[in-house]
């Protein structure tokens, strides 16, 4: 496949965008969308006939962990936004809980320069909070940095944020978006003392949201917007799980929120029955709970208390996860299937097309200000996908490109295909092959 073209015209294709759905073309002129049209009669370097093919703005993911620096025994920069890249995700957001953590700015910017040579996809790092770091917090960028990470809940990579004056100063002199990892650490440490003294190191898997509880979630979760509420700070939750948390958040547009919500695939897809046959491969923090809150955590998608989607994208090696409870890691590998299980869920009726078009690209470019991307818009950045809504694929590790080599829905088939991915302006993914390898671009933010 050919590197990078000054212009590609992409015709016929059936555009979701803004709500709308029309065919037409697309013209992509040095990076960044020239001209959208019913027609468009310009000569171009390359031309997609993208006849039958549907047009969506690209996956823009605010919530993976690449392992890069660090943990790349995991999976790397560059293994993980191919994987994204051939999911139909142009642009990633990290999370700073890596080797060394991304709690300094000088760690930050080393990532940055990792970013700058290995990424295929476009690219932003978050800055991680700590008990003990706010004069460096209050260094970041907000221009050039997606948000500040705090882990209010203990997760992977010891981060966790537990004095509650620290948090108060964190909310308070944050210079941008706050997200969190929200779980009450307290509960779980009993509920896993509980279970321990019942079943020693044999605790089954379908105790995992047992000890990681609603209870731990809703507590924590309750308490960053109260924090939020009462120091004016910008605050969005990642990863929520349970209906009792939907509560804590406004339904309607995303517009105007100072108090955002995300939920990620996995949630909206597996539920406690799967469990059984899943394990440990689908143990993960916050943990996926019942049916009955995955349907109010899809409700709150339709209503919009729940602004984005995203996928928490973390590889752990399939020999780690074939460890007893305690010692799996939590985490799962999704982005080369995020896409088109969210297209599953169109077809099933779950969601519409613009809803999930919305969540995954209008919504997150709007809460994080992101600088001319996440629509398909003249003069935005040409960050793209097609896919064949009606072309189904088998997920197998033969065309898994994770480092650790496998996903949670292996030998799943799924109703539709990604058929190309173009970033900022490059097709670099097309019909199974991958262009030669371009660096995407770092974030920029209008704050």
């Amino acid at each position: 496949m050919s590197v990078a073209l000054n212009s590609i015209l992409i015709t016929q294709a059936t555009i979701v965008n803004e709500g709308k759905s029309w065919v037409g073309d697309v013209l992509i002129r040095n990076g960044r969308i020239s001209e959208v049209a019913e027609h468009i009669a310009q000569p171009a370097d390359q031309v997609i006939d993208a006849s039958g093919l549907t047009l969506l703005p690209g996956f823009i993911d605010d919530q993976v962990h690449f392992r890069d620096p660090g943990l790349t025994a995991k999976g790397d920069i560059s293994t993980e936004s191919k994987a994204a890249l051939a999911g139909g995700t142009t642009t990633f957001m990290d999370m700073p809980n890596v080797k060394p953590t991304t709690t300094t700015i000088e760690n930050l910017e080393a990532k940055y320069q990792i970013g700058a040579q290995k990424s295929w996809t476009n690219y932003s790092f978050y800055f991680g909070a700590t008990n003990d770091n706010l004069d460096e917090l209050k260094q970041v960028d907000p221009s050039k940095v997606c948000g500040v990470k705090i882990f209010m809940g203990a997760s992977t990579g010891n981060m966790l944020v537990d004095r509650e004056q620290a948090l108060r100063d964190i909310f308070t002199h944050s210079p941008t978006l706050i997200t969190t990892h929200c779980e009450d650490t307290p509960i779980i440490q009993a509920q896993e003392a509980k279970y321990r003294e019942q079943y020693g190191e044999d605790v089954p898997m379908q105790a995992h949201p047992d000890i990681r509880c609603r209870e731990a979630c809703y507590k924590s979760s309750s308490f960053a917007v109260q924090l939020a509420k009462e120091t004016g700070a910008d605050l969005h939750i990642l990863h929520l799980t349970t209906a009792e948390e939907m509560a804590l958040f406004a339904p309607g547009p995303v517009e105007g929120k100072k108090i955002t919500a995300e939920a990620c695939v996995h949630h909206l897809w597996f539920s406690d029955e799967d469990y059984a046959q899943k394990g440990t491969f689908i143990k993960c923090n916050p943990a996926i709970k019942s049916v009955s809150d995955r349907e109010a955590i899809r409700q709150a998608v339709r209503d919009g208390r729940i602004d984005i989607i995203a996928t928490d994208h973390a590889p752990h090696t399939e020999a780690e996860k074939h460890n007893k409870y305690f010692t799996a890691p939590a985490g799962l590998p999704q982005v080369q299937q995020s896409l088109s299980a969210l297209l599953d869920m169109v077809h099933d009726g779950v969601f519409d097309l613009h809803t999930v078009v919305q969540k995954i690209a209008h919504n997150v470019a709007i809460r994080y200000q992101i600088e001319d991307r996440g629509y398909i818009r003249e003069g935005y950045w040409a960050d793209l996908v097609l896919v064949d809504m009606n072309k189904p694929h088998t997920d197998d590790k033969a065309h898994n490109l994770y480092k650790c080599q496998w996903s949670p829905w292996e030998g799943h088939t799924f109703k539709s295909s990604v058929v190309s991915t173009i970033v900022s302006g490059e097709l670099k993914y097309h019909q199974g092959e991958f262009a030669e390898f371009t660096p995407g671009q770092r974030l920029l933010f209008n704050r």
